[in-house]
This record gives C-alpha cells, structure tokens and sequence, in this order.
C-alpha cells in the first residue's frame, strides 16, 4: 500500500525576545566593551566562557565573573561556502571551536582576516591547533557577534 502526500518547503521565523539572566548581561555587556567575560568555579577552579551561572561540572553556583584571553588555539573548523538558515553573514564563512587561553571549555565563533573564497587557501592557512586572537566590531551592541572574527596570529 503506497501513501500519497505533500511535502511543501517552509521558512518558519519566530521573532522573540528573551530575557538573558544577570549571567549572560554580563557577558554580553563585556562585549559591548571590547571584553570577553566567563565564570570561574572556586570549586573544581575550571573557567568557562562565556559566563555560565552553575558549573556543568560539579554543579557549583558560579558567582565570580572574570575576564577571558582574547587569544586562544583553534580545537576544530569548518568551512562552508553554500548559504545556510542563520548564517552569521554571507558564504563561504569558517567557523571555529577555539579554546581561549586559561579557559576549559571551547568556545564557538568565526575565523576571518585571511582569504576565504578558496578552501585550498583556507587549508593553507588554518589549522587545527592555530593560533588565533579577537576581532572587534568598531560599533558595539552587546551581541556575540561584537567579535568580528577571530583572525590567525603570525
């Protein structure tokens, strides 16, 4: 017995707004600064970015707020030249985990500040284990993509 139905393509938007919780304001009020803030657990000491009100590992209430490297090492990468929903900008765009320097978690952003039209010249470039370091906006609106890029470090 065969099913017979439709399939239709759909874009479904739902704006909204949230309320981000003293913890992540701020984390995104650092950004409006040009300062990456994460949460240090006195506990098992590991510090996270961004900010987190509990520790994910020991379950600790994080109360200390701390000011983040904005250079770290890139743990891993992709590239992707096709446009895809919510893409932070248009392709082809990489995006990186990067553990920043003192920190225990990794960290998800954009890698830019090199050619990106080719991925050959890409794989030239970037690298698992690299070094990468922040770059900011000129005009700040406390919103994660107040860091443009995280470009390589030479």
């Amino acid at each position: 017995m065969s099913k017979d139905f439709n399939t239709f393509n759909n874009v479904v938007r739902l704006p909204h707004k949230y309320a981000a919780g003293a913890t992540f304001t701020k984390f995104y009020n650092g950004l409006k600064k040009g300062i990456i803030y994460g949460s240090s657990c006195s506990s098992c000491e590991k510090v996270f970015i961004p900010a987190r009100s509990f520790c994910p590992g020991c379950l600790t209430n994080l109360d200390e707020v701390v000011e983040i490297a904005q250079e770290g090492e890139v743990i891993s990468w992709a590239f992707s030249d096709k446009e895809f929903f919510g893409m932070p900008g248009k392709p082809p765009v990489i995006i990186a985990l990067i553990k920043l320097d003192g920190t225990d978690c990794n960290f998800l952003h954009l890698l830019g500040g090199m050619e990106t039209k080719d991925l050959d010249a890409v794989k030239s470039v970037v690298k698992t284990g690299i070094r990468v370091k922040a770059v900011w906006n000129d005009e700040k609106n406390g919103h994660m993509l107040d860091i443009k890029y995280f470009k390589p470090v030479s």
